[in-house]
């Protein structure tokens, strides 16, 4: 105490001004690594928000839920549900400083389930994500050549119903059963699905695109085997030359014949359609997996920031960013659709009838090999697929490594380099199912069941954790203490209510609107189903296991071990808030880690 009330002890035992005792204690643990620069931090964020959904989801998305009407759903998901999670995740890992899993133990240890889940979730993602990259490499390397490969039907993977379609070939008939150079050349010479017969016999691994993939973590490796200061590099590149390869592909779109057909096609609004549910779905599921809450990186990424860097505004601008992003896209795609529309005498509707990569790499390759110039602008475009897809992959496991160095410190610290390797290798093993002749079924299943209603649900818990249990009132306070401004009423009402209502909006129309997954012509059989859900189930059962093994080592009634749970998390609180009232003014050495603590 520094000062003794009067009425307890005498003047002559209690002087005005005692002297103070202020007992030092130096951190023993490694300074934590910081972002060289902040554009290192943004360029990270923006590149794993901006993904290959930005360039294939969105478009095909937007045009089927009622074109420029479905903006409206969107934006209001993004304000009040994709934003305030973003919020909240890079304000909570920015102010504990930790990754997914050691997190917990500042908020709420009984929810560190949480942590390991996601872990997971990452892993079962870079299992078939970095295949997609692999297939955009197989067709780099098969663009260095005058005439591109899916352009003619006179190939050894070509069938008798390969027609080609080129802009200048006016007497093709097209008929129901004809297919183009472009989809014979992806399905079966760069996927090879025609020998395998479904989930139940993938066949053997394509060792092409085993090399392919190869060539890919070897990349992903040497850019995030040193951290953030490497990877912040990197990024530089990967982050910033697809919107350069966006702006080309968009005026070279908009001087095609037909243009304007697709993005009167993109745009035209449908304001009936606003009354279905399955438009409202579908926004609250985009907004969520383009902006990337609950994967882990967020928090990792934030935690290499300075205590007192406004992430506030870095919230705002990236998401910002990340959904125009969308919107620039659909024009880059839809422009192209419409001249493909113009070519075949055919409605951009039946242009435009598939998402996903089949967008990429049938219909917008096909376009491609019809332009002038038509190799570079081919190079260009696999290079931007691949360089979108490889942001991604950093992010992913970045927020996997941070997590388990921040876990395991005295394990893993000094040997991040072969850690990196070791989980690098795992992923590529993991990926050897989507190399096999059938490996496009288990990409899509994965995408499908593995991870979406998985982590959602993770999400969910998340936000109820840091509201309900750790409290808004005590995140509020750490934002103000980070921040010097208390986060307004907005803030707190959509992490209080509206986010975890905006989350389980979408976890039951997953389980009420279960999708028909189908792949080219092959019908999912049920029990595809229930594997999908069982690869999803087997990493959220991290988190009820967790609570389960954390209230059984515990000693006392179950009461008692509640109890002392709460006082736990209110203690570690409070000894946070003493830290940090008592050095307002904190040094570059305490925001590294050489904190003082009384």
């Amino acid at each position: 105490l520094r000062t003794c009330p009067p009425l307890l002890a005498p003047p002559f035992l209690c002087p005005p001004n005692p002297p103070t005792l202020v007992v030092q204690q130096t951190s023993l643990e490694r300074p934590r690594e910081t972002w060289s620069k902040k554009m290192d931090f943004l360029l990270s964020v923006i590149g794993y928000a901006v993904d290959l959904g930005n360039v294939w989801r969105f478009p095909y998305i937007c045009y089927q839920n009622g074109g420029g009407a479905f903006l409206l759903p969107y934006l209001l998901m993004a304000v009040f549900g994709g934003v305030p999670l973003f919020y909240m995740e890079l304000a909570l890992g920015q102010f504990h400083r930790s990754g997914c899993i050691s997190i917990w133990k500042h908020i709420c240890p009984i929810f560190k389930g949480i942590g390991f889940a996601i872990c997971i979730i990452a892993l079962y993602i870079a299992f078939y994500y970095n295949t997609i990259m692999a297939w955009a490499l197989y067709y780099l390397l098969s663009s260095f050549r005058p005439t591109l490969p899916w352009t003619t039907c006179s190939n050894s993977w070509n069938t008798a119903n390969c027609h080609r379609y080129m802009s200048s070939d006016h007497n093709v008939t097209w008929s129901n059963w004809s297919t183009s150079p472009a989809e014979e050349f992806y399905t079966r010479q760069v996927l090879q699905v025609h020998r395998s017969p479904g989930l139940h016999q993938l066949g053997s691994v394509s060792w092409q695109l085993a090399l392919c993939l190869l060539f890919i973590f070897t990349i992903v490796y040497f850019s995030i085997w040193k951290g953030v200061k490497t990877s912040g590099k990197v990024v530089w590149v990967t982050a910033t030359f697809p919107y350069l390869v966006l702006l080309v592909l968009l005026v070279r779109g908009a001087t095609l014949p037909g243009a304007w057909r697709g993005v009167v096609f993109y745009l035209k609004p449908d304001w009936e359609k606003l009354l279905s549910t399955t438009v409202w779905i579908d926004a609250a599921a985009q907004i969520f997996f383009s902006l990337g809450p609950g994967f882990g990186v967020l928090l990792a990424f934030a935690s290499y920031n300075p205590f007192h860097n406004n992430c506030y505004k870095d919230a705002l601008v990236t998401s910002s960013v990340n959904c125009l992003t969308s919107f620039l896209s659909g024009f880059v795609i839809f422009t192209v659709l419409g001249y493909m529309a113009e070519m075949r005498q055919q409605s951009v509707d039946a242009v435009a009838k598939d998402a996903g990569p089949s967008l990429l790499f049938i219909i917008y390759a096909e376009a491609i090999a019809n332009m002038p110039a038509a190799t570079f602008f081919a190079i260009i475009f696999f290079l931007m697929i691949i360089m979108l897809g490889l942001d991604s992959t950093f992010a992913g496991l970045e927020g996997v490594i941070t997590a388990m160095l921040d876990e395991f410190p005295h394990v893993l610290a000094k040997r991040r380099e072969w850690f990196v390797f070791g989980l690098v290798c795992v992923c590529y093993l993991g990926a050897l199912s989507t190399l096999t002749y059938g490996g496009a079924f288990v990409v899509k299943l994965f995408e499908e069941y593995a991870t979406g209603p998985a982590v959602i649900t993770v999400v969910l818990l998340e936000v109820i954790a840091v509201s309900w249990f750790y409290g808004t009132q005590r995140f509020c306070n750490d934002i103000q203490v980070m921040l010097g401004f208390y986060p307004g009423c907005f803030w707190r009402v959509c992490w209080v209510a509206i986010c975890p209502c905006f989350l389980l909006f979408i976890i039951i129309s997953f389980l009420a609107f279960p999708p028909e997954v189908r792949l080219f012509n092959y019908h999912y059989p049920p029990w595809t189903t229930v594997l999908g859900y069982c690869i999803g189930v087997s990493s959220f059962i991290c988190v009820p296991a967790y609570m389960f093994y954390h209230l059984l080592n515990a000693k006392g009634t179950f009461k008692q071990v509640w109890n002392c749970r709460v006082s736990v998390c209110v203690c570690v609180y409070v000894h946070i808030r003493m830290k940090a009232d008592s050095s307002p003014h904190r040094t570059d050495e305490a925001e590294q880690g050489q904190d003082v603590s009384l």
